[in-house]
């Protein structure tokens, strides 16, 4: 019986983290990782126009190449200090999936790291705090030579209604 369950839970994990590519970058000393099919591209800082009454993770909007894209700033998103933007500071423009439809979204990172091959094996679970803190925008946290990184399900850091009021703006 207990073989069983771990069988269906190494299957279940199998099915959510895949094996693959995830792009790595840094916020503060935590370094984070999103599967790469969900990244469009990676910009270096640029103007960013604010939009009133927006929540105060939203940085605002840019123009790039002619497409209006929401811009967010993930330290905030995740509850960390404001940190002043610098050479290596970066945007990762990413698709997020929304029933169906595909929002493109900027989110401002402290540095972006490397590409990294993480197999599925090298992954644990999220760690869980109770029922308090959601924690189900983490896929899972990859062991690697040069520590943990968390990889995050970019689909669920915005809930419905943000990525909603995101897509409005633009």
């Amino acid at each position: 019986m207990a073989n069983t369950t771990q069988a269906m839970n190494e299957a279940i994990k199998a099915t959510t983290i895949e094996t693959g590519k995830y792009l790595t970058f840094t916020l503060g000393s935590e370094e984070y990782g999103i599967g790469i099919l969900k990244v469009k591209e990676i910009i270096g800082m640029m103007q960013i126009t604010t939009v009133p009454r927006t929540p105060g993770f939203v940085k605002g909007v840019i123009n790039l190449r002619g497409k209006v894209i929401p811009i967010i700033d993930l330290r905030l998103r995740f509850g960390m200090a404001s940190q002043a933007y610098d050479e290596r500071t970066c945007i990762i423009v990413v698709e997020i999936d929304l029933d169906a439809e595909i929002v493109l979204v900027g989110i401002v990172v402290d540095s972006v790291s490397e590409v990294l091959n993480i197999k599925a094996e090298d992954v644990e679970d999220a760690p869980t705090f109770g029922t308090q803190l959601e924690t189900d925008y983490i896929l899972g946290m990859a062991k690697t030579e040069s520590g943990v990184k968390m990889l995050l399900n970019i689909d669920k850091v915005l809930n419905r209604e943000e990525v909603a009021q995101l897509r409005s703006v633009a």
